[in-house]
């Protein structure tokens, strides 16, 4: 019995003192394991990237207007609804250094076809943000239409059907750009070019060709056929558009396409007759971060001539988290210009517009005043465009009912009686209602302006509201 008691007592003391052991290799391991834990944490921390602190927006100071009738208080986005935020939101990833691209439509007519207003905006939103690209470019030129000066597509082919959303009957399906280009030649090429001047900081490196399902495709020709990689969307991505992508190994301003009839993974040729050859446009990016500003004005062109469910579903392609629309110059030339008219096609097309990009933001803009020719004891003389102040107002009503966004440039470049001091300020054409180079400049600096603006002031009351 005694003996058993001992050796019961020895088995508890070696239990004791293993557990003993035990503990203190505990508590030895977790401090090493702790301590590894903090000095990895430390490493991590360290060697981490944070989004740097966003800084409030601020207008260089080298932006300024050369109008002197221009009002400086009007010169701002009207958005009680906030329906830029989001946008705004973009903006200010792209300021922090976000990897990202942001695309803007500008859609009007031919105050934005000419390219000097929009390409105005364009340069100043690429200076704050970030240049990612030229964007859209339309053969306009080969439809027989004047194309901006930034820069140049040609094509050996001398025929061509145009079609444009202007027509009664387009003569041919519309591209995100407004027109479409057909032709019936067994061959096709462009010569696409960034102007040397003009189009300075506009080099790509990828380029995207809009075309019909039934178009031949194209191959990069030249000196950097072979470097080229092509790509070919395998399903449409709508009704009548496919695309073929460029990926170019280095930054260019030229490229030379030609189109094929080989059928794909053969080395057959399809009969030229089983092709349409309809062209939209191209899409010039550098694969750089920044603002991509896609730039499509028509001649002539009305909201109705836009409100099309086939055309907006195509534009939608160009996914803009902003679509400005400059447009009403014209509907204000029609023999009966009818508010209630105008108010209604505004109106048609921005429900299109929610229907096929309902995440995108919407501005509008009102037109700038401008002149129309009369006949006085046979002499030809020109009065003020009533009809300029009507749209305005109709244009600021159908915003404020829709929960969009508008920028009031009637007003914010003095209002009534403003075309004479457009005309006297030498910024007018002759023909008193479009602008020169430099009148339209001054239009774009305003918007770009208009649009900062809005942004500071929701910074303000942000930070104001922060601070209570």
């Amino acid at each position: 019995m005694i003996k058993q008691n001992k050796r019961f007592n020895n088995i508890v003391r070696i239990l004791a003192v293993a557990c003993l052991i035990a503990l203190f290799v505990g508590i030895q391991m977790y401090a090493a394991t702790r301590k590894s834990f903090v000095r990895q944490e430390a490493v991590r921390t360290a060697t981490s990237v944070a989004l740097p602190a966003l800084k409030p927006t601020v207008i260089s100071d080298t932006v300024r207007s050369n109008l002197k009738f221009a009002i400086d208080s009007l010169c701002t986005v009207n958005d009680p609804f906030h329906s830029l935020d989001a946008f705004f939101r973009e903006l200010d990833q792209l300021s922090r250094g976000a990897d990202t691209v942001v695309s803007i439509v500008h859609l009007g007519d031919s105050h934005i076809q000419a390219g000097y207003l929009s390409g105005r905006a364009m340069r100043l939103m690429h200076q704050q943000y970030g240049n990612a690209g030229r964007g859209w470019i339309t053969p306009l030129k080969i439809a027989k239409t004047n194309e901006p000066a930034d820069y140049f597509i040609s094509t050996v082919v001398k025929e061509w059907i145009a079609g444009r959303c202007i027509q009664r009957i387009p003569k041919t399906p519309l591209g995100p750009g407004g027109i479409g280009i057909q032709t019936v030649s067994p061959f096709v090429n462009f010569d696409l070019a960034i102007a040397p001047v003009n189009g300075a900081g506009y080099a790509f490196n990828r380029v995207v060709l809009y075309r019909g399902e039934k178009s031949m495709p194209m191959l990069p020709s030249g000196s950097i056929k072979d470097s080229a990689e092509v790509f070919r969307s395998p399903v449409s991505p709508t009704p009548d558009v496919v695309t073929d992508t460029f990926h170019l190994d280095c930054l260019t301003d030229n490229l030379l396409l030609q189109s094929t009839r080989r059928k794909a993974g053969t080395d057959s040729l399809l009969p030229a007759a089983s092709f349409d050859n309809l062209y939209y446009g191209f899409n010039l990016t550098n694969g750089g971060s920044g603002i991509l500003y896609h730039s499509i004005g028509i001649n002539g062109a009305m909201y109705a001539d836009y409100t099309d469910d086939d055309y907006v579903r195509k534009l939608a392609l160009l996914n803009p988290s902003l679509l400005i629309i400059s447009l009403g110059t014209n509907e204000t030339f029609g023999k009966r210009f009818s508010t209630a008219d105008f108010s209604s096609q505004i109106t048609s097309f921005v429900s299109l517009v929610r229907k096929y990009m309902p995440k995108s933001a919407i501005l509008l803009t009102t037109p700038s005043e401008c002149y129309k020719r009369v006949w006085v004891n046979k002499k030809r003389a020109y009065i003020r465009n009533e009809n300029t102040e009507r749209a305005a107002k109709v244009i600021i009503e159908v915003a404020e009912k829709e929960g969009i966004a508008c920028w009031d440039l009637f007003a914010a470049t003095g209002g009534k009686g403003s075309s004479k001091n457009w005309f006297n300020g030498k910024w007018m054409r002759p023909d008193r209602i479009h602008l020169n180079k430099e009148g339209y400049a001054e239009q774009g600096t305003l918007l770009f302006k208009a649009l900062m603006n809005n942004k500071i002031e929701r910074e303000s009351f942000t930070t104001d509201n922060q601070e209570r």
